[in-house]
């Protein structure tokens, strides 16, 4: 029987999504390191960003799409439920999660501290600061609307939670977004709660080498 392969950085967050995916699902699963634009995930992503996946014939580019097919394909606990209602609000918040959640914390925050562009490529105060309001802000919904119930999308672990948590993982990590988590009412205890889940520590890429 042909092998799950998941094909993309570790570090990145939406293969780390894919992976928990997996695990979640009980689907065993190969993962095969690549970086974006290389022979191996141009071959299925026509743009070559990861993450990709090949299984048998089936190859499918993008992680909500790879997400989908893991959840119809295998048996395991669904990680949409099959409500519509339910299934919508998962949607809903998986959808924040990508269009929201990702360009506050990784593309803008993140990234100015992984990727300075400096000229001694350390990080760009100006660039930080920029992107702490908006980060502030999204922290605060995601707070709230965790403090609910327990999760993102209801009283249960979900695709929605899938999305956010590598995110918040790696914001843990740099000082003005940990200071926050900290702060929060909820979130920073959701963190722990879900960093200590056997799919997500299973999963968990190492971190990323020091600079210099």
């Amino acid at each position: 029987m042909a092998q799950v392969e998941i094909i993309g950085s570790p570090l990145s967050n939406y293969v780390w999504s894919v992976r928990i995916a997996c695990a979640e699902k009980g689907v065993p699963h190969v993962s095969r390191p690549a970086r974006p634009h290389t022979p191996e995930v141009d071959a299925i992503h026509p743009l070559g960003r990861i993450p990709v996946m090949r299984h048998g014939d089936v190859s499918l580019f993008e992680s909500r799409a790879i997400c989908a097919y893991l959840d119809r394909a295998f048996e395991g606990p669904m990680l949409v439920p099959g409500d519509a209602a339910q299934a919508a609000g998962v949607e809903q918040w998986v959808s924040f999660a990508i269009t929201a959640a990702d360009p506050a914390i990784v593309r803008a925050y993140v990234l100015a501290y992984l990727f300075p562009g400096t000229p001694d490529g350390a990080p760009d105060p100006k660039r930080v600061a920029a992107a702490l309001p908006a980060l502030e802000k999204l922290l605060g919904v995601l707070d709230a609307q965790i403090g609910k119930a327990g999760y993102l999308a209801g009283a249960s672990f979900t695709l929605a939670d899938i999305y956010l948590v590598p995110m918040l993982a790696v914001a843990n990590r740099l000082p003005e977004s940990k200071q926050m988590l900290a702060g929060s009412a909820n979130l920073s205890g959701y963190l722990q709660r879900q960093l200590a889940r056997d799919s997500v520590k299973s999963t968990a890429p190492p971190p990323p080498p020091p600079k210099g």
